[in-house]
């Protein structure tokens, strides 16, 4: 569904599923399909920008709505913001800029999908994998001198002895305390 959808185009869309037309609800379906990966902060800006008057509340209503409905992604990386996309209905996933915290599509390998492909399925059914990349965007990779000679080149998050906001460094086990 992603691109300049117009918006007579996202009227019929919200008719088709059902969905009341509101200006905020165009607003935000128009400031998604526009931005892919936007923040609901984001979001709230651009709706705003447009309408004039409108609460928060309202973009994250719409927001909600648009996402149970199917015709907005719901991402939520480690560390960072939920964001919102338009494109639904494949399995892609996405690559995430540690430094400048960019997002871009990363589609799902072709033929044999490996990502839906569980070593135990625990019974379940399997129909969509969330697998998110990390690393640095070849911007970012262009404005930073190299990397140390001691830091591991092995491309694993768990290596990466850095932290961003948007890419927190997590602990590799978990321990419990009982009290």
């Amino acid at each position: 569904m992603s691109g300049g959808t117009s918006g007579t185009a996202h009227d019929v869309l919200l008719r088709a599923h059902g969905i009341n037309v509101t200006a905020q609800r165009l607003a935000v379906l128009r400031a998604v399909s526009d931005a892919p990966h936007s923040t609901a902060d984001d979001v709230y800006h651009v709706v705003r920008a447009g309408l004039g008057a409108v609460s928060r509340q309202a973009v994250y209503d719409a927001l909600g709505t648009l996402t149970g409905k199917g015709l907005l992604r719901r991402i939520q990386p480690a560390g960072s913001a939920v964001r919102y996309e338009d494109r639904v209905g494949d399995n892609h996933h996405h690559l995430i800029c540690r430094t400048c915290g960019r997002m871009v599509d990363v589609d799902c390998a072709r033929g044999e999908t490996p990502c839906l492909t569980a070593t135990d399925d625990a019974g379940y059914d399997v129909d969509e994998a969330e697998v998110i990349y990390w690393g640095r965007c070849p911007e970012c990779v262009a404005a930073t001198p190299a990397e140390p000679a001691g830091r591991a080149a092995t491309g694993d998050a768990r290596h990466d002895q850095t932290t961003t906001a948007l890419a927190p460094r997590l602990p590799t086990r978990r321990t419990t305390r009982h009290p």
